[in-house]
């Protein structure tokens, strides 16, 4: 088991520069991973909220051996080109440190009409799995540069418990990160499954986010491959602080 920190770029964490040194002070207590938020808007009391990719820039800079990425990225609401760019330059930057996670996103969050994004949940899911085709693809080899991570950038995809949709998305690729859960012994169900559809096994991560200061060893002993530290979407810096310099349990 690995152990990352999660946090929403909001508010007082909007401020790349912080988010950098937090990362940093991350990999110097030990923790693997450092993970941000991927969001236009949020629903209150968020008002600032800063751009994830240029965020994990910074940290990709900050840092040289934790593990980054976006948790989660909506596919449906970016131009799959334009990310395929940013994901190999990122994948670069870091020397081959990115994880991509990926979602449908959420409407609550006032993040797709108002900007004209797509909302039907089945339209947002063609365009993921569409989306995820044109990504590889333009990884493979139809852009250049390509990634430093070969075969490919790994995928985690989402999806909230206890849909079986996007375990099956998921099984196409590297992960699993499901949200909602009600505890461990419904993560050793999806464990069992995952189990059961890949008989020739191979890497595949299952990732859970937890509390601060909750356990991670219940969540391990499940099955979770990653236990990340989410915070919520009231992130505190002296919280993230605090955390990070306890370290990994």
């Amino acid at each position: 088991m690995q152990q990352a920190i999660d946090v929403g770029p909001f508010d007082e964490l909007s401020d790349p520069r912080v988010l950098a040194e937090l990362a940093a002070a991350a990999e110097q207590r030990g923790w693997d991973g450092f993970f941000v938020w991927d969001h236009i808007t949020y629903r209150a009391p968020v008002r600032a909220v800063a751009d994830p990719w240029v965020a994990l820039a910074a940290v990709a800079c900050a840092t040289s051996r934790l593990r980054l990425g976006p948790l989660v990225t909506p596919l449906s609401r970016r131009r799959v080109h334009k990310l395929a760019r940013e994901t190999v330059t990122l994948d670069l930057l870091s020397s081959g440190r990115l994880t991509l996670g990926v979602g449908l996103g959420s409407p609550r969050n006032g993040e797709f009409e108002p900007f004209g994004e797509v909302s039907d949940p089945r339209e947002r899911a063609r365009l993921l799995d569409q989306g995820l085709e044109d990504l590889t693809s333009y990884w493979g080899g139809e852009f250049e540069p390509v990634p430093v991570q070969r075969p490919r950038i790994p995928i985690w995809v989402a999806g909230e418990w206890p849909h079986r949709r996007p375990v099956r998305r998921a099984l196409r690729w590297d992960g699993l990160f499901p949200t909602g859960l009600p505890g461990p012994d419904e993560l050793a169900e999806l464990a069992g499954e995952i189990r059961a559809a890949r008989p020739g096994g191979g890497p595949f991560d299952l990732v859970v986010g937890i509390a601060p200061g909750e356990d991670p060893g219940p969540w391990a002993q499940a099955g979770a491959t990653w236990v990340v530290t989410d915070f919520g979407m009231q992130p505190t810096l002296a919280q993230v602080r605090e955390v990070i310099d306890a370290g990994p349990a």
